[in-house]
């Protein structure tokens, strides 16, 4: 009877902790609608509802996500920047975010000074691919074919001003060669004609990437991160293959409205980075092609900044038409 007595006192104990735990959370509101301004389906979309699940939990709170797709991300950004900023409408959107700003000729809200950036919540490189039949087998080959032949070898991408075009004319800047951009109407149909032999070169996240290459239908030469993708070990960095200084990753981030670090987004920033460091995130983002991102809080910020500034260089410089 004892030990009965025992064992019920000590999981009462063990329930009021973890029942005090949730309580002394204390966030703001009672539920959190995450925005996804692009449509249900997508990686940007399957990771907000990952983390919508876990967010709620971490905070004793309901959480929905709704999706506002429309005009490359800034539809249902704009909706986040003019609400609330107690915590209950948030922003995860994709690098379009930080790219906009020098591709569209007015946003209907200010980047940097209508948002609070909380985490990234996820990053995923891009690849350096080309047909399997190509005769340049490295990318210090490819370069110096680009160079004997200007304007005549040609990459495709999903669009104009996405990451994979802008990974591309960054490209071409840094390496110093000419080679035409084939904008194509989504990643599918570009990855097709590279499949097909269409065209010869292209830049594309790893998840539609990695199908072909294990099918052998096309060629990885490098891919664009900064270290090397851990579903591709054997592929080269561009810095390690030549490219000295290249990074160009696509990442998922999460916003809320300009809070000046009230104690809403204080909370946010810590679940979240609670959340991005545990096991069972890593696991999940491994199905879908990425890894949990590591900056929060005002780290974030920071690359925000950058990422804007790198970006708006990369347009100007490439002389992308803006909207």
């Amino acid at each position: 009877m004892k030990l009965l007595l025992t064992a019920v006192c000590s999981v009462f104990m063990l329930v009021t902790a973890t029942t005090s735990h949730a309580a002394d959370q204390n966030f703001p509101v009672n539920q959190i609608k995450i925005i996804v301004p692009f449509p249900a389906g997508g990686t940007t979309d399957i990771l907000a509802r990952f983390v919508a699940q876990y967010l709620g939990e971490k905070l004793g709170v309901s959480t929905i996500v709704e999706n506002r797709p429309g005009a490359s991300g800034t539809i249902g950004s704009e909706v986040v920047a003019k609400s609330p900023a107690d915590g209950s409408v948030l922003l995860v959107t994709a690098t379009h975010h930080v790219i906009n700003p020098s591709l569209r000729k007015s946003l209907p809200y200010d980047t940097q000074k209508d948002f609070s950036p909380i985490a990234v919540v996820a990053t995923a490189p891009n690849a350096l691919v080309v047909t399997k039949d190509f005769p340049a087998r490295t990318v210090g080959e490819l370069i110096e074919m680009a160079k004997a032949q200007p304007g005549k070898l040609s990459f495709g991408s999903s669009g104009i001003g996405g990451a994979n075009h802008l990974s591309g004319e960054l490209f071409k800047q840094m390496a110093g060669i000419n080679i035409e951009h084939i904008p194509y109407k989504g990643a599918a149909p570009a990855m097709n004609d590279l499949i097909g032999g269409h065209i010869p070169i292209m830049f594309d996240t790893l998840p539609t990437v990695l199908p072909a290459a294990e099918g052998g239908t096309i060629r990885v030469l490098a891919v664009t991160s900064a270290q090397r993708a851990t579903s591709l070990p054997n592929a080269p960095t561009l810095d390690e293959a030549g490219v000295k200084g290249f990074e160009a990753t696509a990442w998922f981030g999460m916003y809320m409205p300009q809070a000046n670090g009230n104690p809403a987004y204080t909370k946010l920033v810590a679940a979240m980075k609670e959340i991005l460091a545990a096991p069972a995130t890593r696991e999940k983002f491994a199905t879908q092609g990425v890894e949990p991102g590591k900056l929060t809080g005002a780290e974030f910020a920071g690359f925000v900044d950058s990422e804007i500034k790198k970006w708006g260089a990369v347009v100007k410089t490439a002389n992308v038409p803006q909207e």
